[in-house]
This record gives C-alpha cells, structure tokens and sequence, in this order.
C-alpha cells in the first residue's frame, strides 16, 4: 500500500523549519494513540479528533468571547464539529472552510435560521454541502471569531497545524479582505496532551497565534499585551503547486498582476 504524501510535501520555507514541524507532529500523533484518546479513524495526518471534543466545546461556549460572536469561522475538521454544532445552536452565522480550499467559491456559509438538517448534522463536512451556501470571500461578512484546528499548541499561542498551511492561508486570506483584524480573537479546542510547553513548536514571527487554547479541563490564555503581525498572504513562501492547487489563490495573484 502507498504511503499517503505528507500535508507540508507542497509547503514553502526553510528545509529544517519543515523538518522540526514534521517531527513534533509524529510525536504527537503517537502520544495521543499511545495514551488512546484519538477517535476514529486515528490521530496521525490529520487534526486529531480526540476524546473530550464536547467537554471543550462546552468550555469555549461559556467563555465571554463566545456569547459575544454572532459570526464565526471555523475549520471543517472533525475535531471542532461540536463547536460548530454549538455555534449553530445558539444562533450564530458560521463560515467554514471547504476542505483544502479547493472549489472555485471556497467557504461554506452555514445560516442558523436557515438549515435543512438538524445543527449536528448541518455542521458536518457531509451535512453542509445539503445545509450551507458556498461562497466567495468577497461574499463574507467581517468575522467575530475563528476557530482554528491545531496538531499542537503552546501557552505562548504558538500553534501547529498538520503541514497544509490551510488555516494560515484561510486567515490571512480573510485578513486582506478586512474580515479579520487585530482584535479577532484566534481559538482552539485541543485534548491537553496536544498542549506542549512553551517555545517548543518551532514558529516565525509571522505565523498566526491563538488568544484562547481550551481543553476540556481548562482555558489557557495566551494573550501577552504584544500587537498581532500583520496578516496577509505570503507569496514568496507559496510554492506554485499549491497555487494550482487552489483556484483562490491563482484569481488572487492574477488580479495582483505580476508573477511574484
């Protein structure tokens, strides 16, 4: 049987930076089996769906960030769907990613008032394509809060996706559309083995990172007083088969008009 290409296989940037990822995301991919806490069907390759998702769904749902969004994005893995169910639940319009952001209009937009399913089932993958609406960035409506998913994060608000660069690339996509901004707050739900120490998820200073990492047994807080980077897509470390692979981003840069 063929072993399944790594998601960073297209990634742009330093060869050791990659490498460090890579193998940070193995290891915790393998905690996580080991200590069987990973649902079906496994932790390796993916954002992991872990044992306890509701638990910090319901920890996110009580924090004052979330009763005061009325618009969220959030990503489409199974490891966030009972934030979305909830989201859905009370009320709130959702944005989610379709996979990889490969159709022509890449975002799912899920209206609360407005399903054909129940909100469990219209806030999965399989459910929205029935439920939600796709649209176009220009399409969107500012946003409240995202919620990103995470192989592992930090309490410094590093965080460390699975190697696609999908949800740097949804942020700062949304960035230069104005619906994200300095004062959107960046989420995440994770089991707490997913939680390493600080400064040990290799990171640029460019890189998004999370305000609020929520386990079901606690909320951590990675909010330092320190102003966000600036967001935006960074062209010099997109490689041109993920350009291809995303007809987004080549509307993107042909409406910029040159090469880069």
């Amino acid at each position: 049987m063929r072993t399944p290409r790594r998601h960073d296989h297209d990634a742009g940037g330093p060869s050791e930076l990659l490498a460090a990822k890579a193998e940070l995301r193995e290891r915790v991919w393998a905690e996580l089996t080991e200590a069987r806490v990973a649902r079906f069907p496994g932790a390796r390759g993916r954002i992991p769906n872990f044992t306890g998702a509701e638990a910090a769904a319901e920890r996110l749902r009580a924090t004052e960030a979330w009763r005061r969004a009325r618009t969220i994005k959030a990503n489409p893995d199974s490891a966030q769907w009972p934030v979305r169910q909830r989201a859905l639940e009370d009320g709130k319009t959702v944005y989610m990613a379709v996979p990889r952001l490969a159709e022509e209009s890449p975002f799912f937009l899920l209206d609360p008032a407005n399903l054909a399913d129940t909100p469990r089932r219209a806030s999965s993958i399989k459910g929205a394509t029935a439920s939600a609406v796709r649209v176009e960035v220009a399409e969107l409506e500012p946003v409240d809060l995202v919620v990103t998913g995470c192989v592992a994060v930090g309490p410094d608000g590093a965080r460390l996706g699975k190697g696609g660069g999908f949800s740097d690339l949804e942020f700062a996509v949304a960035a230069e559309a104005g619906l994200v901004g300095p004062d959107t707050l960046v989420v995440t739900t994770v089991h707490e083995i997913q939680v390493r120490e600080p400064g040990a998820i290799p990171t640029v200073d460019h890189d998004v990172r999370l305000d609020l990492v929520i386990t079901p047994d606690r909320i951590v807080d990675c909010r330092d007083g320190r102003d966000r980077p600036a967001a935006g897509v960074r062209w010099d470390e997109l490689t041109e088969e993920k350009i291809a692979a995303i007809p987004l981003l080549a509307r993107m840069r042909a409406a910029r008009g040159r090469p880069d």
